[in-house]
């Protein structure tokens, strides 16, 4: 058994753990992994060889520089506890998607792509939990095809929120700003509620420490569609609300195609030993 420590610079989101997890699985199944966010390393205790993990990463799009390796007998590998809390996820993701149904049905009254793309930028976090909740007990093969669907589905409706910022540019609107600061506050409420939920989990499992960021990142979103808002009473000018609608369009459809890089790993097959000499029978 080996202890071997990757750094990861390009690791800051779940869909990209999900990718170096699902990797790991077909890569070797007997793996443990602990994941440290804030440094952005992984230390990984495997069985295969420590060239075959930094390769493999490359593969994914997620190059990895080798920081430590040693051997260590099975007794040091440390009893990682499982990634995920089941009843906490249901929360998490039944909060995410009655904000998403509440932010779309409001986001349409009020004309504010804002709104629209912050319930879009939900979803993407139901996603994220119901295919946690989803690979429980599935094969590998199901678990690759639920992210690839969702994946897909995260991107259509990105773009589509996208076409809606254009239409609405061009053809112009009149968002209601007091929708708009409203409504976010109430997803902001939600947000800092499942900040408190996962609270006691974000520095150790890592699922639940990634959820922390990522709920952490959203309730940034939040905060930029409440100062649209603003921006929209205040200046008479439905810019604001186009200008954020964009950018969370933007985050929601790189989510998406995060995850369908996810579903789209293969199995790898193990290194072959070769032979020294070229005289081998």
């Amino acid at each position: 058994m080996q202890k071997t420590s990757v750094n990861i610079k390009k690791m800051d989101c779940p869909s990209e753990i999900k990718m170096i997890e699902g990797l790991m699985e077909n890569l070797d199944p007997s793996a443990k992994m602990e994941f440290d966010l804030e440094s952005r390393t992984v230390h990984f205790y495997h069985s295969v060889d420590k060239h075959q993990i930094i390769e493999s990463l490359n593969t994914i799009s997620l190059p990895g520089e080798l920081i430590s390796t040693e051997e260590i007998g099975i007794d040091e590998v440390p009893d990682i506890a499982p990634s995920v809390e089941a009843k906490t996820l249901k929360y998490l993701l039944g909060i995410n998607f009655t904000m998403f149904v509440i932010e779309i049905m409001l986001g349409f009254y009020a004309e504010s792509t804002g709104l629209l793309a912050d319930g879009l930028d939900m979803l993407a976090d139901s996603f994220v939990y119901g295919l946690s909740l989803y690979a429980v007990g599935k094969s590998i093969s199901m678990k690759h095809k639920a992210a690839y669907f969702s994946g897909v589905m995260q991107i259509s409706l990105g773009l589509l929120c996208l076409v809606e910022v254009g239409r609405k540019f061009y053809f112009g609107s009149e968002p209601l700003s007091n929708y708009m600061i409203v409504v976010s506050m109430i997803a902001l409420i939600a947000n800092l509620w499942c900040l408190v939920l996962i609270h006691k989990h974000k520095d150790g499992e890592v699922h639940m420490k990634a959820s922390w960021i990522f709920s952490a990142n959203d309730v940034i979103v939040n905060t930029g569609v409440i100062v649209s808002g603003a921006l929209v009473y205040f200046l008479n000018s439905n810019i604001p609300d186009l200008i954020i609608g964009g950018i969370v369009s933007i985050i929601v459809i790189r989510g998406g195609i995060s995850i369908i890089r996810l579903s789209k790993i293969k199995k790898v097959e193990p290194v072959k030993e070769t032979c020294c000499s070229n005289k081998c029978d």
